[in-house]
């Protein structure tokens, strides 16, 4: 796993065979990342990263400067991947969370300036998570939402849906609400 840019960035950890998440290619979230420096400044931003995986979304926001970044892994190997990786970089801005991401959405009151959700491709209720987000307590005016998926899913008919950007096989929705949510 490779950190693109930043406070972090060029720092290279080597990801346990164990784990068995498909994680974000580094071309994939050099790209996203460039979107979303051009939506919004992550200087002090507070995060969210949902089926954090390894982590590579996470500490790609902590190295741009994000205030803090909470990330949900309900798996315990990939959690223990990102304590480790958190504690070599002293990264106190990131604050992982085992466990399930459903139950964090529906019970999580503290509000996001940005959430990325990288579910698994074959989660059954992968179509629900971009509503589950949206409607949720986590979203205030002026949230940016982003949503990795497959080719295979269109999310584009949601309110607040903005574009979509496709970089090989990786896909992603981008929904931002309103500043003034009406």
């Amino acid at each position: 796993m490779r950190i693109i840019r930043g406070k972090y960035g060029r720092r290279r950890f080597d990801v346990p065979h164990s784990i068995t998440a498909r994680p974000t290619t580094d071309f994939a979230r050099e790209n996203i990342f460039n979107v979303i420096d051009n939506i919004i400044d992550l200087e002090d931003a507070v995060a969210l990263d949902l089926f954090a995986g390894t982590g590579a979304v996470s500490f790609e926001f902590a190295s741009r400067g994000c205030r803090t970044v909470t990330c949900v892994e309900k798996a315990t190997t990939q959690y223990r991947f990102i304590s480790q990786v958190k504690q070599q970089l002293q990264a106190d801005e990131i604050l992982p969370i085992r466990g399930d991401v459903f139950k964090f959405i529906d019970t999580c009151r503290q509000q996001f300036d940005i959430i990325f959700a990288d579910p698994p491709y074959d989660l059954p209720r992968l179509p629900e998570v971009p509503q589950l987000v949206l409607e949720s307590a986590m979203v205030k005016p002026g949230t940016i939402f982003i949503m990795e998926h497959s080719r295979n899913n269109d999310f584009s008919h949601l309110r607040y849906f903005k574009q979509h950007r496709a970089y090989g096989s990786v896909n992603f929705s981008i929904f931002m609400i309103p500043d003034e949510v009406g």
